[in-house]
């Protein structure tokens, strides 16, 4: 570090990085922990509905013909379900924990679009509320896929499935400007002397999901307007009589929604990565191959859309490609499953709670990808498809690729998201009853999908052989609610536990060389990056070039009133510039209202009131982007 420049105390640090203690300081707030926390907090709350939807609806078939929901209060039940879990529970918490953990983890002290990040929030909270103002007037029930014809003007009218149309089209901007947030910190905004090659595998999980995101997202916008225009306008997309096509809607949907599993299942593949190096105390064995498999998922991710479409009456040809490369999936997945035994071959393993929810994703993992073989084996897809075999499937891999690994990550990042620990104890009942609960509701529906039980039923006869099977899994649900509820209860008792330290689990990376709880600043010098664990292979943050070092310095001088950052070589991660970030800014939830009015009008045909949100959204707009003092320029020092 230079002598030649007097150091800021952390306390001039905190006090540019903090938000005022005021409701136009909430309402305005930049920070991406703060952001972070709130889609995580309010992802909780969509998870914590999903799973009572779930709940009811195994509780309606935990026996032959119950009467606890008819046929249409199901099929609301489910719709909403898979709503719940699919668009507003796993991209968004997945999304809020990267924008929190990730500038921590590259050596930063924020995103590099900061309103962005807010934006992404504020449309995420309000089209949550937009899709469940629908319980007040009219439910979706055409399920979380929205099938043409069904959901069309003739089979669906009224409100039900505007609100779903509209709700996840505003949805997915909140997702797709967090993608665009992502990728650019992570190439542009590491630390000094992070190269690419030195990233940590989160970082590379959440870059190739950042990509997928802005590639995937659009097909399902568009899609979803055309079908609004259907059934606003009268247009004729997706009818066959008059030359639309009903198949392209599937097309479009599963264009989106294949890479949209992979969008669920590489982060949780990138945090068990980084869990099973700390809790073996050695690098993950096979970086490289890792990273190189990360990116062959997500590139392959875009080639097996029509896995989901084998039974519709495409060609055999078609269908044996598609089916071919969806087998290739297993050989991806199975290196990065080696280099994890591998690791904890060679290391020394610890048995903490985060290490055994890596451990059972892994396991349930493993299972969920078996069956997805057989399911890309084309006869015996026309088989199973459509019964409670994929269910089984569609549940085993994103649980195992998704909600463990949530879980694991919550155990571990908890002292960065709180400043506290979580119990080991209630962790371990936690994991041992999550587990059992998930094993007991999702295997026996192998089972009862060989016997034929098909998805999407409200009720079944009895006679059939069904009956211990739907049994078994409303119990493993029960048990599963009991898991997460203890969970929560973890959650809110750690509000009394002492102070963490900074690196309670002696890990390697950088997000553990600052204070529990994390400072406003992050870091109260940026590091300088040697290595993939520089924690374990640096004996120092602060040696670097002189060059960079004094420049460093200038981003903790004393007085300094601006949020400054620095941006760095994409792959080398050499020191280029240094940025200023805007402060405290109000256009980020004032245009997402805008934007909600104006869907609240095109819902109920008010189009007066929609004109008048798209006005009001192009002035939000306009504010947002005219220059003020909080618009510094680049500062090229």
């Amino acid at each position: 570090m230079s002598a030649t420049q007097p150091q800021a105390t952390s306390t001039d640090l905190e006090r540019v990085w903090a938000s005022p203690p005021t409701l136009q300081g909430w309402l305005g707030m930049v920070n991406h922990k703060a952001i972070g926390k709130r889609f995580l907090a309010t992802g909780l709350v969509f998870f914590l509905l999903g799973g009572l939807f779930a709940l009811l609806a195994r509780l309606q078939l935990a026996y032959p013909q119950l009467e606890i929901l008819d046929a249409q209060a199901y099929n609301e039940v489910f719709t909403m379900h898979g709503v719940t879990m699919a668009f507003l529970f796993i991209v968004p918490v997945l999304e809020g924990f990267a924008i929190f953990i990730l500038p921590l983890m590259v050596g930063t002290r924020d995103l590099p679009y900061p309103r962005l990040t807010a934006f992404g929030y504020w449309v995420y909270l309000m089209a949550g509320v937009f899709l469940f103002a629908s319980f007040l007037v009219e439910v979706p029930d055409g399920g979380w896929y929205a099938y043409v014809p069904f959901t069309g003007p003739d089979f669906s009218p009224g409100f039900g499935m505007d609100f779903w149309l509209l709700g996840v089209t505003f949805l997915e901007i909140s997702a797709i400007a967090a993608g665009i947030e992502i990728i650019a910190l992570l190439v542009k905004n590491r630390a000094p002397g992070m190269t690419i090659s030195r990233m940590p595998l989160f970082g590379w999980a959440m870059l190739v999901t950042g990509f997928i995101i802005l590639f995937a997202f659009p097909t399902l916008i568009v899609g979803s307007i055309l079908l609004e225009i259907d059934r606003k306008v009268g247009t004729v997309f997706y009818n066959p009589e008059v030359g639309g096509s009903a198949i392209l809607w599937q097309h479009m949907f599963w264009w989106f929604g294949h890479p949209d599993v992979y969008i669920w299942l590489l982060p949780g593949i990138g945090a068990v990565s980084m869990i099973i190096s700390t809790f073996a105390r050695t690098p993950l064995v096979g970086y490289t191959w890792v990273v190189a498999t990360t990116i062959v998922i997500g590139v392959l991710s875009f080639g097996v859309w029509v896995h989901h479409m084998f039974t519709v009456g495409l060609p055999l040809l078609t269908i044996s490609f598609f089916g071919g490369a969806s087998l290739v999936f297993a050989v991806a997945s199975g290196i990065q499953v080696f280099a994890w035994i591998a690791t904890l071959w060679r290391g020394t393993i610890v048995w903490s709670t985060p290490m055994l929810f890596s451990i059972g994703a892994v396991v349930t993992f493993i299972i969920g990808g078996l069956s997805g073989v057989t399911l890309g084996v084309v006869p015996f897809n026309w088989l199973a498809h459509d019964t409670y075999y994929v269910v089984a499937h569609f549940h085993y891999v994103v649980i195992g690729g998704t909600v463990l690994p949530m879980f694991a990550a919550a155990y571990y990042w908890w002292p960065k998201l709180t400043g506290r620990m979580l119990d080991e104890r209630l962790g371990k009942w936690n994991f041992w009853i999550a587990i059992v609960g998930l094993h007991l509701t999702f295997l026996p529906q192998h089972i009862v999908g060989f016997l034929g039980m098909p998805r999407r039923v409200y009720t079944f006869l009895p006679g059939l052989g069904w009956e211990p099977y739907n049994l078994a899994s409303t119990v493993g649900v029960l048990i599963s609610a009991v898991g997460v509820l203890l969970f929560v209860f973890a959650a809110i008792k750690s509000r009394w536990a002492p102070l963490a330290p900074p690196d309670p689990w002696g890990a390697g990376t950088l997000e553990w060389s600052t204070d529990s709880p994390v400072p406003n600043a992050n870091f109260e010098r940026l590091p300088i990056v040697h290595s993939r664990y520089p924690l374990w292979e640096q004996p120092s943050l602060e040696e670097g070039p002189e060059d960079w070092a004094r420049r460093l310095d200038t981003l903790t001088q004393p007085g300094h009133r601006m949020r400054e950052v620095v941006t760095t070589s994409e792959i080398d991660g050499d020191l280029q510039t240094i940025i200023t970030l805007p402060q405290q800014s109000q256009w980020p939830w004032l245009t997402s209202l805008m934007i909600t009015l104006a869907l609240v009008g095109v819902l109920f045909d008010a189009y007066w009131l929609a004109l008048a949100g798209v006005v009001a959204t192009v002035v939000c707009a306009l504010g947002w982007a005219w220059p003020g003092r909080d618009y510094d320029p680049i500062d090229e020092r």
